[in-house]
């Protein structure tokens, strides 16, 4: 992962990817646990022809990908790649999403199968909704939006947290042919008025509320504050009272109940064409420039794919453990589970906080989860609360299969730790709010079921991943460089920015012609596998050597008394930049020893010199409470060098706790650093 000026990957990936089994049971970094995961590594026949299908018949391969759906109108033909980088797939083919996920399945006697599991312990509930009685709210919901004006290509703006009638409002919209935004539950009346003028929704849905661990967000009360400041009005709110928490004020001739809404006769899908808009998803941090992510409807036909394809399932739980608000929620909470037909399950709580560090335990044993798709983060939490895994096994998670992470890198230490506890495999893959769908993935359904070290796994059919030089030119084998997408993308990728056709081509097209900009650095091995070692701006120039902040994170979270850790560039006079690392310290378990924060910091430096080589000049680490974390668990590394340098830092709406930033402030000027820094300010 880390990167000399000769093109030679580092003494981590060398070790766990170049060597072979024999001489990797000779390295203490590797357990008998890597040993045996990693026998069997490798891509099969059958994985290998259906990418080479995919590349050199590109319409053949997502034809038969297309038949997963029912369409009212066939296309007149499957790829049309006159208008790069707006590529359209199944031109002239009609259907609607909604009746694909729900409809067909009801149709096909399947009704009285759950569709959505909604488990709350914040409220201390647990829902089941049958795909009957989804195609039932759903519908009435729908004939709702028409009487309110609702019509093919309008949008509807909503703003609710994880439960089941966000769904339902989702796929609501697409019933009729319009086009939904979900607003992250997070944002703040700047954001959501921001999104609203942008959207133009013709009507908004929200909840009264959304549930914390220590408070109560009101919903409806943001939402009242960003009409009052929005220069664009709904015609009309629908509003979902939460009763059992609280409920809010009714604007009069505007907001409508949410069970008013019910009371209307339900109406039938609308199909559109397969390149009209499904959703406009905006992504975080784009107050006063807002960037929408425009996804085409035959998204869907991937979507249903990817959940045999890659995931490995045809019947059967899934569990998505992420929020509608985000790219994952879209696509693996409402859409693709329910395209294919499985139960998904809406987790309205923490790993840790509600109440105990048992609860993803409890929920893979009592809703039977067969795969489950989080992000590291989680797991970080849960090894750092309880270590021993005491909660865990008080329940049975022999129903699971498969665990997927994504959103952020996982250190080995952690990502063992799991395979231990929950004993079936963690793969990694990769994929972007852009790409809708994974990138890289182990694609169980092609029985590639292992993936090498470290790595996000084997480009999934559709993708031609390539690492180009700053020159464009490719890279060599085990040469890491900016990780691009060769055209023409497969279906379901963004098909422009809402209202933005121009700035979609500058931002993703123009620095590597004929490539998609990932924005990510990496490396492709000599059998396609992938390694993402950072986002671009995250790679750290120390004397000329190009480190990834990712390999360092990885060596200091090997450490036995470090829970989290996050590493970044800090200035130096003579190198340019070197590593800095703030780390959370693991409390003592049980009768363990109390440790020195300047013993386990000298032991990091240590362990890096180690691992990594004096290249790496690792000379300042120091401990915090705790890391600066959005919602979605990713660390805000740009944040903490911005602060390093005493540049003013904008905190966006999306972080956990703001509050986190005075300790952060305080550890980075006992460094050195920081010394004239402003107090970071909230995104207002």
């Amino acid at each position: 992962m880390y990167q000399s000026g000769d093109g030679i990957p580092s003494k981590i990936e060398k070790n766990l990817f170049e060597s072979s089994i024999s001489e990797l049971k000779k390295k203490t970094f590797v357990t008998a646990a890597d040993i045996e995961r990693y026998s069997d590594i490798g891509v099969t026949e059958e994985y290998t022809k259906a990418y080479r299908k995919s590349l050199d018949d590109p319409e053949g391969f997502w034809a038969e990908v297309g038949h997963e759906l029912q369409w009212t109108k066939p296309w007149d033909r499957v790829l049309d790649d006159t208008n790069r980088p707006f590529t359209k797939w199944w031109v002239g083919g009609e259907m609607s999403v909604c009746y694909n996920a729900v409809d067909r399945h009801v149709a096909a006697g399947r009704g009285e199968q759950v569709a959505l599991v909604h488990d709350s312990p914040m409220t201390d509930t647990v829902r089941r909704i049958t795909y009957a009685e989804l195609q039932n709210q759903v519908s009435r919901l729908a004939g709702k939006l028409m009487n309110l004006g609702v019509r093919r290509g309008c949008r509807v703006l909503i703003y609710m947290p994880l439960i089941p009638e966000a769904v339902v409002a989702m796929l609501a919209t697409n019933r009729i042919g319009a086009i939904h935004s979900v607003v992250f539950g997070g944002f703040a009346a700047r954001e959501l008025r921001t999104r609203i003028e942008h959207a133009q929704p013709t009507v908004i849905i929200a909840a009264s509320c959304g549930v914390e661990p220590n408070k109560i967000v009101r919903y409806k009360d943001i939402l009242d504050e960003a009409l009052c400041q929005s220069s664009h009005q709904p015609r009309s709110c629908i509003i979902f009272q939460r009763r059992r928490v609280l409920e809010c004020q009714m604007e009069k001739d505007r907001d409508i109940c949410w069970e008013e809404a019910l009371e209307v006769e339900p109406v039938s899908c609308v199909s559109v064409e397969a390149n009209e808009p499904l959703y406009i998803l905006y992504t975080s941090g784009t107050t006063d420039d807002p960037k929408g992510i425009q996804r085409p409807c035959g998204h869907a036909a991937t979507l249903c794919w990817t959940m045999h394809a890659v995931y490995g399932l045809r019947k059967g739980v899934w569990w998505s453990a992420s929020d509608l608000g985000w790219v994952v929620g879209h696509s693996y909470i409402c859409y693709g589970p329910l395209l294919a037909g499985l139960t998904s399950v809406l987790y309205e709580g923490k790993p840790d906080r509600t109440p105990d560090p048992g609860q993803y335990f409890r929920i893979i044993e009592q809703h039977r989860v067969n795969a489950l798709f989080t992000i590291p983060t989680a797991f970080r939490v849960l090894k750092r609360v309880d270590p021993n895994a005491k909660h865990a096994r008080r329940y049975c998670c022999k129903s699971l299969r498969t665990v997927f992470i994504a959103g952020e890198h996982c250190d080995q230490d952690t990502r063992n730790w799991a395979e231990r506890i929950l004993k079936v495999p963690v793969l990694n893959h990769w994929w972007q709010t852009e790409t809708g769908s994974p990138v890289t993935a182990a694609c169980l359904g092609y029985n590639v079921k292992s993936v090498p070290p470290h790595s996000a796994g084997y480009p999934v059919p559709g993708y031609d991943v390539r690492a180009l030089r700053e020159d464009g030119t490719e890279c060599q084998p085990g040469e890491v460089g900016r990780l691009v997408l060769k055209l023409p993308l497969p279906p379901g990728f963004a098909s422009t920015l809402w209202q933005a056709d121009e700035r979609f081509k500058k931002v993703y097209f123009e620095s590597y012609p004929g490539y998609y900009d990932t924005q990510d650095a990496g490396w492709v091995s000599s059998d396609g596998a992938v390694w993402v070692v950072a986002r671009a701006d995250d790679v750290i120039n120390v004397a000329g050597h190009r480190l990834s902040t990712a390999a360092l994170e990885d060596v200091v979270l090997k450490h036995a008394r470090v829970a989290d850790a996050v590493v970044v560039g800090a200035p130096d006079p003579t190198k340019g930049d070197v590593p800095l690392c703030l780390y959370v310290m693991r409390p003592p378990q049980d009768d363990e020893e109390i440790v020195a924060e300047s013993t386990v910091t000298q032991e990091l430096i240590a362990l890096v010199r180690h691992l990594i080589g004096p290249i790496a000049a690792f000379r300042k680490a120091v401990a915090v409470p705790a890391l600066p974390r959005t919602r979605s668990g990713k660390a805000l590394r740009g944040a903490i060098a911005k602060l390093a340098r005493s540049q003013l830092v904008k905190l966006p709406a999306t972080i956990e706790d703001a509050t986190i930033f005075g300790e952060i402030k305080s550890a980075l000027q006992k460094c050195g650093y920081a010394i004239d820094a402003p107090d970071p300010e909230p995104t207002c």
